[in-house]
């Protein structure tokens, strides 16, 4: 009688042949070693640092070209690669709350080891993802409130919509997501991931202690993939984030996911594309652009409403990555440099931004009504401020006079100090409600203000 002996599972074990900045090609033996698409693999540098590597092509000759999640410094030609057969997974869980996580779910914040017993893959199939449509289509709009006037008056957020801050350099894009956070976390019972892409290391770290100051870092939870990192941490950090809260949405939560900066995400898909060798599109991005884009932005729906910062390369509205990340948003707030060098904040442009949740069916027709007058006074003011630059204001007739003040008083109130500025600009943050705006904004219209100099509107909360 034979024994039977149990075979173990042959170890895939290939060598590196190639390295290209953070593309790394491994060649394996045959044809059945070959680790599938978004296998993990590991290999080491001749000073015994660990190098991840995602697959992300098959090449003839049994080649894997995978992507580096970590520094390529010192690999070295034929060092031995180890594929583990799964994707890359990310701890999830409770534990997570007030913790920093990098790409591959190790902790940075220096506060020791994460004791999760849950893991979970961050590269999903979006096609095999179900979704309840009842949920969705059948139920009222839920409307969160920000206490920013005129993102409340505006850009009404909508629980499990998509709302972006588009702008260039410098217009604010992350100081209006970090008092988004900070109001939206204090008032509304919700959990919050927060997804740093390819930003400043010092803004991670300002975030973090600002938290921390304000007593809500107990409900986030933080991923960062920063500037210094390689472009494959770069990339695939977005899908950090989202897994942690598609946890959090699992558990039944509202959640709140904040993105800083979707552009950079698209930058470092480029990046790789150069590297493993594809044709950029005529425009230079990457050829898989639309694809990367829809791919994130189909993970994100349910209870997850998702807030993204977007970077403007050199102000154009027009680049082929922000059109992109454009056609998944259901509200588009753009910064403008003009509104922040006159001093504007938050710098939202209400003409050039646009928002599918302004419907009276969502907002009733009160709010709508009152948000349609004001987009048609700033109109008209655009229109007479170019007018008043050439010819003075006495030159206006008494109606065009009236209604260039009363925009310009309107246009002073949408300011509002912030609590994540108070040490820039001294003043104390101010939240004010939706109903508050309402009320201001309907008597500035009226006229009940119109004694009152436009001085006494900038920079306040609400008014008596």
């Amino acid at each position: 009688m034979t024994e039977e002996v149990a075979v173990q599972p042959r170890e895939k074990k290939g060598k590196v042949i190639g390295v290209q900045g953070p593309v790394v090609d491994i060649k394996f033996e045959c044809v059945e070693d070959m680790p599938d698409m978004h296998e993990t693999i590991y290999t080491r540098t001749f000073d015994k640092r660990d190098v991840i590597l995602l697959v992300a092509e098959h090449l003839e000759g049994n080649i894997g070209r995978c992507v580096s999640l970590t520094s390529t410094l010192n690999l070295q030609r034929n060092a031995v690669a180890t594929a583990t057969g799964t994707p890359l997974t990310i701890p999830v869980g409770d534990e997570l709350f007030g913790r920093i996580i990098n790409v591959m779910g190790y902790p940075i914040d220096g506060k020791g080891p994460i004791n999760a017993t849950m893991r979970s893959p961050i590269h999903k199939d979006v096609t095999r993802m179900a979704v309840n449509v009842g949920d969705i289509a059948g139920n009222k709009a839920d409307i969160v409130e920000t206490g920013i006037k005129i993102v409340d008056l505006l850009f009404p957020v909508v629980r499990g919509s998509k709302t972006g801050v588009i702008g260039g350099a410098g217009c604010g894009k992350t100081v209006l997501i970090s008092e988004l956070i900070h109001n939206i976390v204090e008032e509304h019972d919700g959990a919050c991931v927060f997804c740093g892409i390819g930003e400043r290391i010092r803004e991670g770290n300002e975030l973090y202690f600002e938290f921390e100051q304000v007593g809500i870092l107990n409900k986030i939870m933080m991923a960062f993939g920063q500037m210094d990192e390689p472009p494959g941490a770069r990339f695939n950090i977005i899908l950090t984030g989202i897994t942690l809260a598609e946890y959090l949405q699992s558990k039944g939560k509202e959640v709140l996911l904040f993105m800083d900066n979707v552009f950079r995400f698209v930058q470092a898909g480029s990046e790789i594309s150069t590297l493993l060798g594809r044709t950029p599109s005529e425009t230079g991005y990457q050829p898989t652009l639309s694809s990367e884009v829809g791919d994130v932005h189909e993970r994100i729906k349910g209870s997850i409403s998702a807030f993204e910062a977007v970077y403007v390369p050199a102000d154009d509205t027009t680049d082929p990555a922000v059109v992109a990340i454009f056609s998944y948003l259901d509200a588009v707030m753009v910064l403008s440099r003009e509104r922040t060098q006159l001093g504007l904040y938050p710098a939202i442009d209400p003409l050039a931004s646009s928002c599918s949740n302004l419907d009276p069916a969502i907002v009733g027709q009160r709010h709508f009504s009152l948000a349609q007058e004001l987009l048609r006074i700033l109109t008209k003011y655009e229109e007479l401020r170019r007018i008043v630059a050439v010819i003075g204001i006495d030159e206006l007739s008494k109606a065009d006079r009236t209604l260039y003040e009363r925009a310009r008083k309107l246009q002073s109130f949408m300011t509002q100090p912030m609590f994540v500025a108070e040490s820039y600009i001294g003043k104390k943050g101010q939240y004010v409600t939706t109903a508050e705006t309402l009320d201001c904004v309907e008597k500035i219209m009226d006229g009940k203000t119109d004694d009152r100099p436009e001085e006494e509107f900038y920079m306040i909360g609400k008014f008596e």
